[in-house]
């Protein structure tokens, strides 16, 4: 076992959206790193994997008894550590200048640090890492003002990159020992907030997919004519495009089925286009179903497709394109580093219906050769470049590299 213990810290873990952080974390564990998770919330709420509910009870919650945890762990750093609660107390302030969000919020965030710097404090976590740039990482960072442990970030937009100065992300960028970008193109996002002296502490780590996912499955092409989309019912997701386009495959009288798979805060708005268009016959909403059941409806669809606005790079794409299925996709953010315009799917412009309907047409319509081909080269393509373990190993050597320069610093300190 490795003598680094790397503290993990995520806004709500787990999550249904989020299995993507526990691949990465299980990956690094099988490597010799332990891993202590934190997250602010998610000890309640509805999971559907049997792995999920095992990393909830491995999981310590930030907010979980409320907030008399929070003001008994801010007395106690104010007692033990004044001088470092008073720096944590004036960055807090500082971050909330032009923040989208007032003061009370960071003080809340400087309190949230308390307890986690306290846990870091007793466990003996020598790093911490946080998934996302929003609020959990100005939490980590104030943690790591207040506790001395360096922490890094995973970051993987859009939100990031929809208001930088409003979420303090520079500063946050800034004082990371190193930061993890899921695409090159969002690496590209983060030089904009960093001087161009810091770049070299920015390296692309992408997220991985196990080989139990995509192993020992029968992949081969349903008859049926029929699209898979999933994730989050919401604004970013351009579920609404979707649906106009297969409006217009109905009334060119194509057969298609299209299943969306997920759930969220815009499903009824959703449902509503579906019933104006005449489409119940035609389109399903699952709600959020568990990752066996995403593959099954991988499997029995024809390709994936997505109509999203703003993305870091979703897994799901991964998932699809290692079951030997073409993607269709705008040409958004990292999407066409992965995706080949002809070669493993459809590329289209966000925001047109007539260029995605175009797309769904020209899947529907290619032979079976053509298909298989294609979904052939989607799956060689995905497994050379998001292998969970080979991405778990450049995360740990860069937490090996973090750790290597800490010892450095405090050796040329003491002499």
């Amino acid at each position: 076992m490795s003598e680094h213990r790397i503290a993990y810290l995520i806004n709500q873990y787990p999550k249904v959206s989020h299995s993507f952080i526990r691949r990465e974390i299980l990956a690094l564990e099988r490597q010799g790193l332990a891993i202590n998770r934190f997250a602010l919330r998610g000890w309640e709420g509805d999971l559907v994997d049997a792995e999920d509910f095992v990393e909830r009870e491995r999981t310590r919650y930030i907010l979980q008894r409320g907030v008399f945890g929070l003001l008994r762990s801010v007395i106690e750093i104010k007692l033990t550590s004044p001088i470092r609660y008073i720096k944590a107390l004036a960055l807090a302030f500082r971050m909330s200048r032009r923040a989208d969000r007032p003061l009370p919020y960071h003080l809340i965030y400087l309190a949230e640090a308390c307890r986690l710097a306290l846990w870091l404090k007793r466990d003996g976590a020598t790093h911490l890492h946080v998934h996302f740039g929003t609020n959990s990482a100005e939490v980590a960072m104030l943690a790591s003002e207040l506790s001395g442990i360096p922490y890094s970030l995973m970051i993987h937009g859009s939100e990031e990159f929809d208001k930088p100065e409003f979420i303090g992300l520079p500063e946050k960028l800034r004082r990371a020992t190193f930061v993890a970008a899921i695409t090159s193109y969002c690496r590209s996002q983060l030089y904009r907030s960093l001087p161009y002296a810091q770049w070299d502490k920015v390296h692309i780590v992408h997220c991985g997919l196990e080989p139990a996912f995509y192993d020992n499955v029968d992949m081969s092409l349903p008859e049926r004519p029929r699209f898979i989309c999933v994730g989050r019912l919401c604004e970013q997701k351009g579920q609404q495009i979707l649906i106009e386009a297969a409006a217009i495959l109905a009334r060119k009288g194509i057969a298609f089925e299209l299943v969306l798979a997920g759930d969220g805060e815009m499903r009824h708005e959703v449902e509503a286009l579906i019933a104006k268009c005449n489409l119940e016959s035609r389109v399903r909403i699952t709600g959020w179903i568990s990752s066996d059941q995403v593959k099954q409806e991988i499997l029995d669809s024809r390709a994936m497709v997505m109509a999203s606005f703003a993305e870091g790079l979703p897994v799901v794409i991964m998932e699809a394109m290692s079951l030997q299925r073409p993607i269709l996709s705008t040409w958004i953010t990292g999407v066409p580093e992965l995706v080949i315009d002809g070669e493993n799917g459809w590329l289209y412009p966000p925001g047109s219906v007539e260029e995605l309907a175009l797309a769904m047409e020209a899947c529907l319509a290619a032979s079976t050769e053509d298909m298989l081909r294609m979904g052939i080269l989607a799956r060689a393509r995905v497994l050379e470049r998001h292998d969970i373990d080979h991405e778990a190993a450049r995360l740990h050597t860069l937490f090996q590299q973090t750790a290597q320069e800490e010892r450095q610093l405090v050796g040329e300190a003491q002499w």
